[in-house]
């Protein structure tokens, strides 16, 4: 079993949709006691997509996330370079500002992808977007994942791996 990347819908939805901080606390409880035994990292633009709101999600993440949580995404520059390649081959399908979107220096999918690229073997990423090949006005990440070989899961799957509950 590898190391499970989490992107930021893995907070995000869990947050505002799922399991809200008010609410499901034994949920967040394991969220902290699995970054804690590293079994689940993240990168830094998620942490800056997360900031970005100043809500209390961010507050939570500030107070229960090891310091090393949030790894360095610059450590994956060379297979970002790939990501990269691929994106803009599907120019023919994906509008300029999806695109344009997805590489957005600020933006962390690309990120994401070119990370869990890095170490195909050891990453399995954590996300609850879904596939939709069709899409022209947003490049979703798994479609990525799948050019890339890289492995996918959403949360509850991710926890049924582990063999956990919450």
């Amino acid at each position: 079993m590898g190391i499970y990347l989490v992107e930021s819908n893995f907070f995000i939805q869990a947050h505002r949709v799922s399991y809200p901080l008010d609410v499901a606390f034994s949920f967040w409880n394991k969220v902290k006691q699995l970054a804690e035994e590293g079994k689940i990292i993240s990168i830094d633009k998620v942490r800056n997509e997360i900031y970005h709101n100043n809500d209390t999600l961010e507050e939570w993440c500030r107070a229960n996330l090891p310091d090393d949580f949030f790894k360095e995404s610059s450590e994956a520059m060379a297979a970002y370079g790939q990501v990269v390649d691929w994106a803009i081959s599907r120019s023919s399908h994906y509008m300029p500002n999806a695109l344009n979107e997805f590489l957005d220096a600020d933006e962390a999918d690309a990120f994401i992808v070119a990370y869990a690229l890095a170490d195909t073997n050891n990453r399995i990423v954590v996300t609850q977007e879904i596939s939709e090949p069709n899409r022209k006005k947003k490049i979703k990440i798994p479609k990525a994942f799948n050019a890339f070989i890289i492995q996918f899961i959403n949360t509850i799957e991710m926890f049924r791996q582990m063999k956990v509950t919450v």
